[in-house]
C-alpha cells in the first residue's frame, strides 16, 4: 500500500467581473484569484485489492450531493486505467458553499495526488491534468498551478499566473463566513435576470465579454495600497438585494470599522474578507468578529503550493 498527504488551499476572488451567459451555459469571467495559506488536508491511501469501485471517503464535514473528489477519481481512472482501490480522508476546514473554492481545491488536490500514486514522477502531464480539471469545474484548473495569484479568464480555465510584490505577500486577510452557504447557480441566475430586466442588448453583452479590463492593464497591485484598489465583484450589488445581502454588508462594514483597508465578497458568497496591512490589527479584528460570527479566520497569502508528501507502507 502507498499513501499520500496533500494540502488543498482556499482561494479568494479579489476581483470578479462576470460576462453574460454564453451559448454553452457558462459565463465568461475575469477574476483575480489569490491562494491562501489556509485550507483542507487530504490523505489518500491505496488498498491491497485492485478495484474501480468509488473510493471510500471519510470527511469531518457533512456534504450533500455527489462528492467532487469521487468524480475526480472516476475521471482520472477513465483517462489512465489506474485501478487501485482507495481510501480518502479529508480534514475539512474550508466552509462548503463559501466562495473559497473548497470543492474545486479538493478536486485539484485529488488529481495531483492520484497522478503521484500512479507513477513516482507523474503519469499525466500538466496539460492533461488541466483537461480533466476543466471537466470537474470552472475553478479547478487554478488549483493545479503552483502560483499565489493569477488572472483567471474564459469560464475559469484560462490561467495567467502573476508575480506579486513582497508588500502584498505581507498583507493579512480576515475571512468571515455568516454561517450559511451560497448557491452559485442561483447567484448566476439572479445576475442574468437583473441584466435582462435592465434590457441589456446582445451587442452590449458581447461588448462586456470582449472588452479587456482596465484592471489587467494597470499595475494596481504593485503601485497602490489596498485603500486605492478599484477591484469589485459583480455579484455583490445583485446579492445585496437578496435576503443574504444585509449580512454581507454588515460584515464588510464591521471589517472596515476594525481597520480593513479593503473589504469584499469572495466568489458568489458567502464568505466576506478584509485586507489588513498589519498582522496585529488583523488578529485583533479576528478576535472581535468571533464574538458575533460563527466562522472567522486569519490568514496570509500562500507562498507556494505544497508538493504531495509520499510514503510507502
Amino acid at each position: 500500500m502507498s499513501a499520500i498527504t496533500i494540502e488543498a488551499p482556499a482561494k479568494l476572488n479579489l476581483h470578479l467581473k462576470v460576462g453574460n451567459r454564453r451559448p454553452d451555459g457558462f459565463h465568461d469571467i475575469e477574476s483575480l484569484f489569490l491562494a491562501l495559506a489556509f485550507g483542507d488536508t487530504l490523505h489518500f491511501e491505496t488498498t491491497p485489492l485492485e478495484t474501480a469501485a468509488p473510493p471510500e471517503i471519510r470527511m469531518n464535514w457533512q456534504l450533500s450531493g455527489e462528492n467532487i473528489i469521487s468524480r475526480a477519481v472516476s475521471l482520472f481512472r477513465e483517462r489512465t486505467g489506474f485501478n487501485q482501490g482507495l481510501n480518502v480522508t479529508v480534514e475539512k476546514r474550508i466552509p462548503p458553499g463559501g466562495g473559497l473554492g473548497g470543492g474545486s481545491s479538493n478536486a485539484a488536490a485529488a488529481l495531483l495526488a492520484l497522478n503521484r500514486l500512479a507513477a513516482d514522477n507523474g503519469l499525466l502531464s500538466g496539460a492533461e491534468l488541466a483537461e480533466i480539471a476543466a471537466l470537474l469545474g470552472s475553478d479547478v484548473p487554478f488549483f493545479l498551478h503552483n502560483t499565489t495569484a493569477a488572472w483567471v479568464t474564459g469560464r475559469g480555465e484560462q490561467i495567467q499566473p502573476l508575480e506579486l510584490p513582497e508588500s502584498l505577500m505581507n498583507l493579512a486577510f480576515v475571512l468571515v463566513n455568516p454561517g450559511f452557504p451560497s448557491d452559485t447557480a442561483e447567484a448566476y441566475r439572479l445576475l442574468d435576470d437583473i441584466r435582462l430586466s435592465q434590457n441589456f442588448t446582445t451587442e452590449y453583452a458581447e461588448f462586456l465579454i470582449r472588452k479587456p479590463s482596465f484592471l489587467r492593464e494597470t499595475p494596481w497591485l504593485n503601485n497602490s495600497s489596498p485603500r486605492e484598489w478599484p477591484f469589485f465583484n459583480d455579484f455583490l450589488p445583485v446579492l445585496s438585494n437578496s435576503d443574504k445581502g444585509s449580512f454581507y454588508q454588515r460584515i464588510m462594514g464591521e471589517l472596515r470599522e476594525l481597520g480593513a483597508e479593503f473589504a469584499g465578497l469572495s466568489g458568489s458568497g458567502s464568505t466576506c474578507f478584509g485586507v489588513f496591512s498589519g498582522q496585529s490589527q488583523a488578529e485583533s479584528a479576528r478576535d472581535n468578529l468571533r464574538e458575533r460570527w460563527p466562522f472567522v479566520i486569519f490568514s496570509f497569502l500562500l507562498a507556494r503550493r505544497t508538493i504531495p508528501c509520499y510514503s510507502s507502507k
